[in-house]
């Protein structure tokens, strides 16, 4: 039911076996379940996003865009990093020219009231944007066809400066959506952050022994986080688990 989620997944190592963790979350709760599969299979078991309704900030990875009914927003920090990758390994001007609008455009929404800009200053900004994608189009174009061979089917291999141009065309809304809604962040930092003690642990413990102790981790990892979210410490979080008492944001029923 919340307007707005970030969604983030992780690989974990449970008996040996590499299985998947994965994350909602936003800046009032924080679930985590963990499964066997990365995709939408697992994603579906945790009942989380199939109900969805909302705004999903992500990093593209493709299951997302399977759930047809949810708005999605892409994370710019991604963008970013893969478009200094193109600046420093393949010397596109067009990465760096977009690096600068990317944060161009951020610093303008942080220092606008309320985060939201003049219909002029977005129309502006989009405009900027579609002519350095014009102009990238020169200095990454798309796979020459000449160069496929006899019978070769489905689409000629690109370049990673190419491929993250196109995703750039393709989902220029998702990209941009932080320009047009104030709900709407421009990087996937919430649940980044949500997952970083997970990777914490796994670089500590290494692994975990069976299914059921990662399940267990997962639930309850998911309500110290949540608790925290809401000013309640940790050591107090757990203090009225054992004593088999609510926190009194779910007593009060304010959530």
């Amino acid at each position: 039911k919340e307007p707005l989620l970030h969604a983030d997944e992780t690989g974990v190592n449970i008996g040996g076996k590499r299985n998947w963790l994965h994350c909602a979350s936003n800046d009032k709760y924080t679930y985590f379940t963990v499964d066997e599969k990365r995709g939408k299979e697992a994603m579906d078991r945790a009942k989380v996003l199939p109900d969805f309704k909302g705004i999903l900030v992500h990093d593209h990875w493709k299951p997302y865009y399977k759930y047809k009914e949810i708005t999605h927003a892409l994370c710019n920090a991604h963008h970013i990093r893969e478009l200094q990758r193109v600046v420093d390994h393949d010397k596109k001007e067009w990465a760096k020219n977009m690096i600068e609008l990317l944060k161009e455009m951020n610093n303008n929404v942080y220092e606008s009231p309320n985060s939201a800009l003049s219909e002029a200053k977005t129309h502006e900004f989009r405009e900027k944007y579609d002519d350095i994608l014009e102009k990238a189009q020169k200095e990454s174009p798309p796979p020459d066809e000449n160069t496929r061979k006899a019978g070769q089917r489905g689409r000629l291999k690109r370049t990673k400066s190419r491929a993250l141009l196109e995703r750039l065309i393709n989902f220029k809304d998702d990209v941009l959506r932080f320009l047009d809604n104030p709900l709407v962040p421009f990087t996937n930092s919430q649940v980044e952050n949500d997952i970083r003690m997970t990777k914490v642990h796994q670089k500590i413990s290494g692994s975990f022994r069976s299914t059921k102790g990662a399940e267990i981790f997962c639930r309850v990892r998911s309500y110290l986080s949540t608790c925290r979210k809401h000013n309640v410490s940790s050591s107090l979080a757990l203090e009225l688990l054992f004593k088999g008492e609510l926190p009194l944001f779910v007593v009060d029923g304010a959530e």
